[in-house]
């Protein structure tokens, strides 16, 4: 019989109104969103249901969003009786993931990734770092030319390999510029700027991963009661111990994505449900492996259809 994996998705997938009708509908889920208005001491809520949108995007608002709305879409799906042999989440997804494996709390969870937010957002001044996503360039080549290019003195690095043919760059403003207009170089089709607040997964997150490493240390982690597949060794993390140093690690280190998603298919996986709001992560599974059922629980609807 095949596996199941459970994927929660990243920053880009927010949206003004997500988890809105979870919120209304399944008591689980209002719990978990009121346990963040809780938590962070403001209404997040109100911000997820009603935006503005330029308030949600800000990364110290999204990161939390997201990972609430994860949550309360999980709560939902739970009542099921539904349970994953797996869970893995992209880069912030990571959070979901570990509180769906009972690595961490939520309100632990919530309150972590606003500062996490507001560290990345710090770590590097506005208009200084940059991303961009490299489409139909080959993973080596690709990687050769960000180096030569750091080399020449200007930082640009490999940030998100998401799957074949889709490879996120990310560093200085200059690096990220030099690297899309070599793309060709590296096999490249083009390279489309991101609308990011920084060079998320590159070493220029430095200083966010050492203030992140304080935040951490003082919050108490369980061993988790699911394997969780870490964005760094796309391998599962082994101990509570573990994680922790990984999670520092992953906010200057590239997200693995891709052989997240090969081991989890070699391993027997074939559904894989993406929980949260948008189908980014269904996408990019699709383009790699066609022959795996994919689900989306983004909305209320799409649950009821599901199961």
């Amino acid at each position: 019989m095949g596996k199941t994996a459970f994927v929660f998705p990243g920053q880009g997938a927010q949206s003004v109104g997500m988890g809105k009708d979870f919120y209304e509908a399944v008591p689980a889920s209002r719990d978990i969103i009121d346990r963040a208005d809780n938590a962070l001491g403001f209404s997040l809520s109100s911000l997820m249901f009603e935006g503005p949108d330029s308030e949600l995007k800000k990364t110290y608002n999204t990161q939390p969003a997201l990972l609430t709305a994860s949550t309360a879409a999980l709560a939902a799906l739970r009542e099921k009786g539904i349970t994953p042999d797996y869970v893995a989440g992209h880069s912030l997804g990571e959070y979901s993931a570990l509180v769906a494996s009972g690595v961490l709390s939520f309100e632990d969870a919530v309150a972590i990734v606003r500062a996490r937010g507001e560290y990345m957002e710090a770590a590097v001044p506005g208009g200084q770092g940059a991303m961009a996503a490299v489409l139909g360039a080959d993973r080596a080549a690709l990687k050769e030319l960000c180096r030569s290019i750091t080399e020449s003195g200007q930082l640009v690095e490999l940030a998100n390999i998401n799957c074949p043919g889709q490879i996120v760059v990310s560093g200085s403003k200059e690096g990220v510029a030099a690297a899309g207009e070599r793309v060709k170089e590296a096999g490249g089709k083009r390279a489309i700027p991101l609308e990011v607040s920084g060079p998320f997964h590159s070493s220029l997150m430095k200083e966010a991963a050492l203030r992140l490493a304080d935040k951490l240390g003082a919050v108490s982690f369980q061993e988790p009661s699911i394997p969780v597949v870490a964005n760094v060794t796309a391998r599962p993390a082994e101990s509570a111990e573990n994680i922790r140093g990984l999670l520092v690690e992953q906010v200057y280190s590239p997200v693995l994505w891709e052989d997240t998603v090969a081991y989890l298919i070699a391993e027997g996986v074939d559904t894989f449900v993406e929980i949260g709001p948008g189908n980014v992560l269904t996408g990019l599974i699709k383009k790699m492996d066609k022959t795996v059922k994919l689900i989306n629980v983004n909305t209320l609807e799409s649950l009821s259809e599901s199961f």
